[in-house]
């Protein structure tokens, strides 16, 4: 089968890889219908983080079961299916709290490669869900984002504690930044202000339901949230970018007693103890527990109550992943899209 592999940094190429066969009981292999680049991909990408000889790229996928171990329960041959980016039991204690993606037996879907014709899926019973029925079309690049950009974008949204009455700033307008505003927007955000320089992707954050746009960083972002905020800072913060500088800004742009949700992925980010101390603000993040969503989010995106697909704004063959890394790292791209 056809895969795309990262080389060194800005080396990706689509070459051939052995077919994903049942190795485990619980095991299932799925002919992957879409599969995206994620921003996390860039970090490889950019040689933020070391690319150890040939590895296999790709966490966000749907697909159709091929094959299924002999364990499997949940999912049938034939079922279209969303999984997370995280392969979990689901039935462990720490996913029964609803924190899927710190299961005792996960495995990072990334390892495997789901920007590829077909892929294995372990743990199958909890991490796939199975829509309805066979989607149309057009409700494939939404239900993709749920395999983690807006079930990320959720998880933030839900740390962060969105909802009736509160304002919400969220730093950071990538895909993640962009479905953490729908997700304020949809649990009732009063307010909800996207911190963006992209004419483009200030476009967007208005369509899923940002009131405000602030385009200043650092301290004038913050002096900005302020303003808008009667000098108090907002609710809910949800910080979607994973730097020192980003983070910072989610804590000091949140009132005495409000919520930052973090989920972007940490680059050497160093909390001050002192300053934390005497903000008096809430933490909650880390790597989303998207299963956790999952249910809820296709169910919204099969009644077409949320139109997430319109993240992705450049669709391409599975051939010319290459060019939606490159487009992606230039940013002439927000998300693209992979059809094998």
């Amino acid at each position: 089968m056809r895969g795309a592999m990262m080389y060194a940094p800005g080396d990706v190429r689509v070459v051939d890889r052995d077919e994903p066969v049942i190795e485990q009981p619980t095991d299932a292999v799925i002919k992957v219908v879409a599969a995206c680049v994620c921003g996390s991909d860039l970090h490889p990408y950019r040689g933020v983080e070391p690319v150890n000889g040939p590895t296999p790229m790709g966490h966000e996928y749907v697909g159709i079961v091929e094959q299924i171990g002999d364990d499997v329960q949940n999912v049938k041959i034939g079922d279209f299916v969303v999984g997370s980016f995280w392969a979990s039991d689901n039935t462990c204690e720490i996913c029964r709290a609803g924190y899927q993606s710190r299961c005792v037996h996960a495995v990072l879907m990334g390892t495997l490669g789901a920007q590829a014709e077909r892929l294995r899926v372990p743990l199958a019973d909890g991490t796939l869900v199975a829509t309805p029925g066979q989607p149309d079309e057009d409700l494939i690049p939404s239900l993709l984002a749920a395999s983690d950009v807006l079930g990320t974008g959720w998880f933030a949204a839900v740390a962060a504690e969105a909802g009736p009455g509160k304002t919400v700033a969220v730093v950071g307008d990538g895909a993640v930044g962009l479905m953490a505003v729908l997700a304020a927007k949809q649990l009732g955000a009063e307010r909800i202000i996207a911190m963006s320089r992209h004419e483009d992707r200030q476009r967007l954050a208005r369509e899923f339901g940002a009131s405000d746009i602030v385009e200043e960083r650092g301290d004038a972002g913050v002096a900005r949230i302020k303003e808008l905020t009667d000098g108090l800072g907002a609710h809910s913060v949800i910080e979607a970018v994973g730097t020192q500088e980003s983070m910072m800004q989610a804590i000091r742009s949140t009132r005495p007693g409000g919520h930052v949700g973090y989920v972007g992925v940490s680059h050497d980010v160093a909390l001050p103890g002192d300053e934390l101390f005497f903000a008096l603000v809430h933490l909650t993040g880390g790597p989303a527990p998207v299963r956790r969503f999952l249910p809820e989010l296709i169910d919204l995106i099969w009644k077409r109550e949320i139109d997430p697909g319109k993240v992705f704004d450049l669709d391409l063959p599975l051939e010319d992943a290459a060019e939606g890394f490159k487009a992606m790292d230039e940013r002439r791209a927000i998300k693209a899209l992979l059809r094998p």
